[in-house]
């Protein structure tokens, strides 16, 4: 057996510069921040914040282009962070990693490239009733065009994907869609095994990787997948920088997705060239010190070992559905799966008659910070049969602390909501 050690989240914590301050709730009262909204985006460490400063404070250029050293100095850094950024998420090349604005620009980049070359009415799309929206509109828009089918495969009971008539959905696809761990649910999917029903029944597999690469150890070739997405603002790294990891030969078969410097190799009254992989699908500047973020937010993790993180949230995610429970008692309702080890730390929850932003407002006087809504998730709401829901979502800066203060402050708004 392998022993994975804890994590010191004192310590983590101190590396946060926003988790060090008091803030003013709602309320106007200040307290202590508790941050449960990581599931929408992560808090940043200093690590991360000075990374980006030292770059435009000594290294500012732009990359790929001059010959100067300061624009080599730039690049490597660039290159460097893509390197790390590949070995994080076991891609065998660095050439696979594609830089985006974000993981919804990724999927789009994959509806529009592979999807426009390929699809037709005779066609079909499978994705799952857990999708975020970044992962089904792309999909209608280009359904609306194209003519080809879009399927679901629906869920269970207790939040996971009903794989019974997988065979039967798969007939005719040439393209899975499926998130890896849904935002909503927590739902690990069993990517692996969609992934090789799909192969064998002709299509390839996009997965939506964005709440599973920040806090699960993540190999893309374990995975079975052939293109990939995920997001550097959920994974302690800036806004403005995503990633796409596709396999070589399939991007190499798919048209640019924007055309401009940098993806081309020549460029001729009669037509262009494209350049090689990754530079083919990166046209224009690219967000130079988001990617040297993204890189150290990569780093920090890998500092951490992902298998400590994973354990530190399915411990975590076990207390807090457990407190809960207890402390706020039959009115609170927690979707997804019941077993902790089977999702990931992100508590969707119902409490008593509540709406879900009244609930949130309760929290932020106590100084939680909780996402109220529909997650872009709708067709899962209706699935669910709710509107919206109030969600916290844990990560590597949480505690049972904070779990605590969360569940006295649920039964503050489950009392006042109810009188």
């Amino acid at each position: 057996m392998t022993v994975v050690a804890g994590l010191d989240v004192a310590t983590i914590k101190a590396d946060f510069p926003i988790l060090n301050q008091d803030r003013a709730g709602s309320d106007g009262k200040p307290s202590r921040l508790i941050y449960l909204d990581s599931a929408s985006s992560s808090q940043k460490p200093r690590q991360v914040i000075d990374a980006m400063s030292s770059y435009y404070e000594n290294s500012n250029a732009n990359v790929n282009r001059g010959a100067y050293s300061l624009a080599v100095e730039a690049t490597d850094l660039l290159e460097g962070a893509r390197q790390r950024i590949a070995s994080f998420i076991g891609a065998p090349s660095s050439n696979e990693i594609i830089f985006t604005k974000n993981a919804t620009e990724a999927m789009n980049l994959v509806a529009r490239s592979w999807g426009g070359t390929n699809l037709g009415p005779d066609d079909a799309v499978l994705i799952t009733e857990m999708e975020h929206h970044a992962n089904i509109v792309p999909w209608q828009i280009l359904a609306a065009e194209k003519g080809f089918a879009i399927r679901w495969i629906p869920l269970t009971e207790d939040g996971q994907l009903d794989l019974t008539d997988l065979d039967r959905l798969l007939d005719g696809v040439s393209l899975v869609g499926v998130s890896a761990m849904s935002n909503v649910l927590g739902t690990l999917n069993p990517v692996r095994r969609i992934a090789d029903a799909a192969h064998a029944a002709g299509a390839i597999v996009l997965v939506d990787a964005a709440q599973l690469v920040p806090h699960v150890p993540t190999n893309v070739v374990d995975l079975g997948a052939d293109l990939l997405a995920f997001t550097g603002h959920k994974l302690l790294g800036p806004t403005g920088v995503g990633v796409l990891w596709g396999r070589a030969e399939l991007l190499d078969s798919m048209p640019p997705f924007l055309g401009g410097g940098d993806m081309i190799l020549d460029v001729r009254k009669d037509g262009f060239t494209t350049n090689s992989l990754p530079h083919k699908f990166e046209a224009g500047t690219p967000p130079i010190a988001e990617i040297v973020g993204l890189g150290a937010a990569v780093d920090y993790l890998s500092n951490l070992g992902m298998d400590a993180v994973r354990a530190h949230e399915v411990s975590l995610t076990a207390y807090a559905m457990r407190t809960l429970r207890e402390v706020v008692g039959e009115d609170l309702v927690i979707h997804g799966p019941a077993e902790p080890a089977a999702r990931g730390g992100v508590l969707s929850m119902k409490v008593g008659a509540a709406h879900p932003h009244d609930v949130s407002q309760v929290l932020d006087q106590h100084g939680i910070a909780v996402r109220a809504g529909h997650h872009c998730a709708k067709p899962l709401m209706r699935v669910l049969g709710v509107n919206a829901t109030t969600r916290a979502s844990l990560y590597i800066y949480n505690d049972e602390a904070d779990v605590d203060q969360l569940a006295e402050a649920l039964v503050e708004a489950r009392d006042f909501f109810t009188l």
